[in-house]
């Protein structure tokens, strides 16, 4: 820690410090798994002690869920599925885009087996509330290309998005070990490839069982 280090007190130093912190952990992500970075050297690279760092967030895991919202906010504003999209093409436009976004995908993958687990209650009220509205919006935009749907089934598939992308974003990004033994079986379809399947299926499901 810096021997000048101040503590922030008016609400623009403490939001200052925070983006600080958010910014070091984006940087770490861009360099290692989640699960390798520890809060002594998120705290090294921001110039804090760890107790410092916990002044402006509950734990480790709760700055990283903060990387998630705004990568998922981030994800959403820029989501587009053109004029025209049947069902294929909007399975394969969120597929598509997801796959671009690997810290996204990573942290949603992450997100209830490890980040949230160490927060406290008033943080993980906050964040799911946050999850939730992220999770609506996603279904309003599906929706909005799938007239079929219900509010309650595009709210069905938007859940099986992130519960498709947990499972299939760690199958895809196996230990070099596991690679080598799935390539000698024949490999397996591309994390874009099988999640674009997977969510039409869920996709068309919904909707058959609308009619």
């Amino acid at each position: 820690m810096s021997a000048g280090f101040q503590r922030a007190r008016r609400p623009e130093q403490v939001a200052a410090r925070r983006t600080a912190i958010l910014a070091a952990a984006r940087e770490l992500l861009a360099q290692r798994p989640v699960a390798e970075i520890s809060l002594r050297e998120l705290a090294c690279r921001v110039g804090l002690a760890k107790s410092n760092v916990l002044r402006y967030f509950d734990s480790r895991e709760a700055v990283f869920l903060e990387v998630l919202d705004g990568e998922w906010t981030d994800w959403l504003d820029r989501l587009e599925f053109g004029a025209s999209a049947d069902l294929e093409r909007v399975a394969g436009t969120i597929a598509a885009t997801l796959a671009e976004r690997r810290l996204l995908c990573e942290l949603i993958s992450s997100m209830a087996p490890v980040l949230e687990r160490n927060i406290s209650l008033e943080f993980a009220r906050d964040f799911k509330r946050r999850a939730a509205a992220n999770t609506e919006r996603l279904g309003g935009l599906v929706r909005a290309r799938v007239p079929e749907l219900s509010d309650a089934a595009a709210r069905h598939f938007a859940l099986g998005v992130v519960v498709l992308v947990s499972g299939a974003w760690p199958l895809a990004n196996p230990t070099e070990v596991v690679a080598a033994a799935a390539a000698e079986l024949g490999g397996a379809p591309s994390f874009a490839d099988g999640l674009a399947e997977g969510l039409t299926n869920l996709l068309a499901g919904l909707v058959a069982r609308r009619r």
